[in-house]
């Protein structure tokens, strides 16, 4: 009988022992599974290299380089996103402000639209301003300074937009410059073992330099569409403004028999 059940127990021990060891094995893959996923998502926020001893440290110029375009790309979304919504069609060429002006000019009130537009914060109040301050001057006085303006508001704001276009010029240069840098770890790393450089040894330098090239271009791809978006916006904006004002000044040309249309207080324009 007591022969019988250690027969018995005998491959229940076995059976247990493997599930024991399979579940290990499993816990050990799944920690190691962990600790790669770990060190593959820090590859993107700091640079590592692995010396001859196998010791893995921290490479800090590459990292400072991943920092910097990591800083990079957290000001050019936020520049970006203040430029858009500072250059919009109410800050360039409201539909309101048009309808109220047209009006204004159309019942003669050119004097009550000079008053309405000189604390205008639009560019279209600007222009209308400018443009109706040169009335005792004539009509061609009128259209010259409405043209001019929308010039000058046009290329201010092409400046406020122009560091979008120079992050987006900027940022591959850094990353390229961390693309050199990794190279040159890597090559290094190659010198210091005789010509037989682990692969882990390796993976640091190139690591840096695939990293900085892919924070390079994920600032400047944003950068270089936006300000190529908001530019080409302004333009169109700016441009309606203008075409808007001329045609309103249209009023004030001079008839074809020399005479000019009269104000409101009977003088003319």
């Amino acid at each position: 009988m007591n022969g019988t059940i250690l027969r018995l127990q005998a491959p229940l021990f076995g059976m247990a022992g493997m599930l024991m060891i399979s579940g290990e094995a499993m816990s050990a893959e799944q920690s190691q599974g962990a600790s790669n996923a770990g060190s593959f998502a820090g590859a993107f926020f700091y640079s590592q290299s692995t010396g001859p001893d196998g010791v893995a440290h921290m490479e800090w110029f590459g990292s400072i380089l991943i920092w910097i375009l990591l800083s990079l790309s957290i000001a050019g979304i936020s520049l970006l996103i203040n430029v858009a919504l500072a250059n919009g069609r109410k800050s360039i060429a409201p539909q309101e402000r048009i309808q109220r002006i047209r009006s204004m000019l159309r019942a003669d009130s050119w004097e009550e639209a000079l008053a309405s537009t000189e604390h205008g914060a639009s560019d279209f109040d600007q222009m209308v301003h400018a443009s109706l301050s040169e009335a005792p001057h004539g009509f061609q006085a009128m259209q010259n300074r409405a043209m001019q303006c929308a010039s000058e508001l046009a290329a201010e704001r092409f400046r406020r937009v122009e560091p979008l276009n120079v992050l987006g010029q900027v940022a591959p240069m850094i990353g390229l410059f961390g693309t050199v840098y990794g190279m040159i770890v890597a090559f290094g790393s190659i010198v210091a073992s005789g010509g037989n450089a682990d692969p882990v040894a390796l993976a640091g330098g190139i690591g840096t330099a695939l990293v900085t090239t892919f924070w390079g271009l994920l600032v400047a791809i944003p950068a270089l569409a936006g300000y190529a978006t908001i530019r080409n916006r302004i333009d169109a904006l700016n441009g309606e403004a203008e075409g808007q004002v001329l045609e309103m000044l249209k009023r004030f040309k001079p008839e074809k028999d020399g005479k000019t249309p009269k104000t409101e207080d009977g003088g003319t324009t």
